[in-house]
């Protein structure tokens, strides 16, 4: 297989080799608007296929007219001509419709809707098999720049200095949620996103348009397939598995898919440092149905049911840290167990009525629904002590002596249960270049929370008390003398109405000047709330506008560039978890944060070795106010529900991504930010979100003379963050950083029949559209990452130890995958 090293060569050089090629690249579809897999694309000197999302990509020889036909059985053929300059790549969509052919000259744009909306748009197929401890959209996500997560057992990530409740998610245009009570990436279990659904993926990391909805970071629009065909795919690995299956109605009318997913976090727990009894069981079914009653009206369900129950029973633990030359172990035993269960049930339905071919009009409904629960009593007794470090004993890595004695015992018993009901309308009109887009949404959420939870720490047998201003604490030498009481302790019940009016809209225009392309887009959102307490009898209302525009320009240049600056107002008006305080209280005065957004960027496409490279550049900067402090505890988020802070956020992200190796899509990203906050006017400190630097790097492979034997790679390396402070804590006496997360995952496929490679006739091969095997290899150079610390208090020394919590070491896997 070929080398690795040309990665950061690649980066550093802006060595361009201008070929005598041009690129046309697009999605066939039919005239519902879904994919068509297979198509032919062909011309007189070549052709290609279309994969089976539909996309293609063909290279054309430049300056002169060439003639290309793309045909599938069953529907005539289009044809059309194109004269491309060197270099220069377009997007053309075709439409196969099944009486009519279509013949004559394709008005063509160089840089398509992605490029210039500043979105990044990612390959279904590559998701569905890069390598990863928690496979899925979200494991390719964590590979672009700008994009952070130091926790593979977790689907949640950080966009440039926000946290993980500051990014939106879609799904067939509907905004999806994630479960509230998950406090540890083991808990969560299955991301919403079915990937064997999955269409097409689009990701934007900041200056979104104002069509997108009210958050500070990063929008995640996903579209699900429309099956053309009756198909099925099956995917198994020792981690779960999940089944799809989709097709047709003969008249064409109704088409359905379905997928059911497990998941079983075994494999990757039971390899940690702590010995436990582990059950899990994450399980979901999802389905995508569509009747179209007319050629003008269509109506769409999406459905999902997930079941996830996490039973957790911890036995033992030893950690060593420290140093060589005072090396350092915590041995404990713990007695307890924890039940979690999380049950979410959601449904929409989506109506589309095309009234003319200029206008369209959208209405959609949908309700999610969430029951959870988080149970556990669990005491750890501890030891820390000194380590046995004489190689030629039998006690080697043993703790000799014991330099601290105690225990922690934490309980919770915490339900929430929440119903999530929206209402909204949509439409576009367009007209020649002009595009005009509105929408109107009613949300209302229902939420009824119980939080009961406490932690209690002995220390050499003497309950250490929580901090009190003014105290001196010299325990267990100089017991304080008062009632005991736990060292945290939170008890509450909300009960919660938050009403929601949102609107925007926005208009789209493109345009030239002296034979420069610009495309211009303008928008405003409103957005207004009212919460309700009942259980206080305590209201209030507010409302905030988002006003938002994006400007991109290609200029008349050989070198082919597109440059965007995009920007406005940004508010994220609270949700539930960011209205309950540390102390459990829903406060309903706390107000939107507000963030002014300026994005600055390029996009640079170029030939290298003949073959089609971009280089995306973005700068930002994002000044914060109205600030709602948090902290982060693996993956819970705790807020102060107070207004108290600002805050900003800088930083360049890169991506180079092109056909490394010829036929496949690789990419390298980097990433540098500063995010800094200002809490009460002390002074500025990290945000827990700091994430310094970022490198990463999706490279896919294969043997030349067998090239049905492919290799992924998933290279992610982040500077620590900020944290590992206790819940307590005041963030300005912590500020000290976790290692570095440095992970490489591995995978080796092998494709024993495809498209490509079809079976013979007759062979039980033949009833598979592809059949493959692989081997993976997560966290391939075993590296300790950790998430968290765990506070250890030496009674002697009075001296307090941040013991890591690290995540996930080497772990294989085996997968099986089927198509037909």
């Amino acid at each position: 297989m070929r080398t690795l090293f040309v990665l950061p060569f690649l980066l550093l050089t802006s060595l361009v080799i201008y070929s005598q090629t041009g690129q046309v690249r697009g999605i066939v579809l039919d005239e519902n608007s879904s994919p068509v897999a297979f198509a032919n694309i062909t011309f007189a000197q070549g052709g290609t296929q279309s994969n089976e999302n539909g996309f293609y990509q063909l290279e054309v020889p430049s300056n002169q007219e060439v003639v290309i036909t793309i045909s599938y059985v069953g529907y005539k053929n289009v044809v059309f001509t194109v004269d491309l300059k060197p270099n220069e790549f377009i997007e053309i969509n075709p439409v196969l419709k099944v009486e009519v052919a279509q013949i004559g000259e394709v008005v063509i744009s160089s840089k398509n809707r992605a490029a210039v909306q500043g979105i990044t748009t990612v390959s279904p197929e590559a998701i569905r098999k890069i390598p990863g401890a928690n496979p899925g959209v979200e494991n390719l996500l964590k590979t672009l720049p700008g994009v952070s997560s130091n926790n593979e057992l977790s689907t949640q990530y950080s966009v440039r200095g926000g946290n993980f409740d500051e990014n939106l998610v879609y799904v067939n245009e509907i905004e999806v949620y994630r479960p509230f009570l998950i406090r540890s990436g083991q808990q969560e279990g299955l991301s919403f996103v079915n990937t064997d659904l999955v269409r097409t993926v689009d990701f934007s990391a900041g200056g979104f348009q104002a069509k997108y909805g009210d958050k500070l970071s990063s929008v995640l629009d996903i579209t699900y397939r429309r099956p053309v065909d009756f198909g099925g795919r099956v995917n198994l690995n020792l981690l779960g598995g999940s089944a799809a299956v989709e097709g047709v109605s003969a008249n064409n009318k109704f088409s359905g898919i379905i997928g059911v997913r497990y998941r079983d976090n075994s494999l990757l727990v039971d390899a940690r440092e702590t010995e436990t009894n582990y059950d899990p069981s994450f399980a979901d079914v999802q389905a995508y149905l569509t009747y179209q009653f007319s050629k003008k009206f269509e109506v769409g369900f999406l459905g999902n049911i997930a079941v996830n129950e996490y039973n957790y029973e911890p036995e033992t633990r030893q950690t060593n840290f420290g140093t060589l030359q005072d090396p350092i172990a915590l041995l404990v035993f713990y007695d307890g167990q924890e039940e979690d269960r999380y049950d979410t049930y959601f449904g929409a339905l989506k109506a589309t009525y095309t009234l003319s071919e200029n206008y369209t009009a959208k209405l959609i409904a949908s309700t999610y629904h969430t029951k959870e629960q988080e149970h556990f009593d669990i005491l750890a007794q501890y030891r820390l002590g000194a380590v046995n470090t004489d190689l030629g004993s039998d006690d080697l890595g043993e703790v000799e002596f014991s330099e601290a004695v105690g225990g922690q015992l934490t309980s919770a018993k915490n339900d929430l249960d929440a119903l999530i009901t929206t209402v909204q309308h949509k439409g576009q009109f367009i007209k020649d270049r002009l595009q005009l887009d509105y929408g109107i949404k009613y949300n209302r959420e229902d939420i009824r929370d119980r939080v009961r939870e406490f932690e209690v720490i002995d220390s050499a047998g003497f309950s250490v008390r929580p901090p009190l201003p003014d105290f001196q604490n010299n325990q267990p030498y100089e017991p304080f003398d008062a009632p005991l009481e736990p060292f945290t302790s939170v008890r509450a019940f909300n009960e919660t109405v938050i009403e929601r009016v949102q609107s925007f809209a926005q208009a789209s225009y493109k345009t030239q000047l002296n034979n420069h392309e610009i495309w211009l887009n303008g928008g405003v959102r409103s957005h207004a709330w009212t919460v309700d307490d009942e259980r206080t009898a305590s209201s209030n209302s507010q409302h905030v506008f988002s006003p938002r525009a994006q400007v991109a320009i290609k200029p008349d240049w050989k070198t082919d560039m597109l440059f965007r600056v995009s920007g406005g107002v940004y508010y994220q008006p609270p949700f539930y978890r960011e209205l309950r305080d540390s102390t459990g209280t829903v406060r309903p005065q706390v107000k939107a944060q507000r963030s002014l957004h300026l994005v600055l960027g390029n996009e640079y496409s170029f030939n290298l070795w003949n073959r089609p490279f971009t280089l995306t550049s973005e700068a930002y900067f994002k000044e914060l106010d109205d600030v709602n402090p948090y902290t982060i505890e693996n993956v819970r988020i705790r807020y102060r529900a107070r207004n108290n802070a600002e805050a900003y956020a800088y930083g360049l992200d890169l991506r180079l991504n092109g056909e490394f190796v010829p036929g496949t899509e690789s990419w390298v990203s980097i990433g540098v930010l500063k995010t800094e906050e200002n809490i009460d006017d002390r002074g500025y400190i990290a945000r827990p979100t700091d994430q310094r630097f970022k490198f990463a790097a999706l490279f896919q492979d294969y043997v030349p003379k067998f090239p049905n034997f492919k290799a992924f790679l998933n290279l992610v390396y982040n500077t620590g963050l900020p944290g590992g402070s206790p819940s307590y804590a005041d963030p300005y006496d912590f500020q000290t950083r976790l290692r570095d997360y440095r992970r490489v995952d591995f995978g080796v496929l092998y494709v024993v029949t495809d498209e490509t490679k079809p079976a013979k006739k007759g062979s039980w091969l033949a009833n598979f559209e592809e059949l493959n095997v692989g081997v993976e290899i997560f966290n391939m150079f075993d590296n300790q990452n950790s998430i968290t610390n765990t506070f250890v208090r030496d009674a002697a020394s009075q001296q307090l130890y941040a013991v890591p919590n690290f995540l996930t070491p080497r772990v294989f896997n085996i997968r099986l995958g089927v198509r037909f």
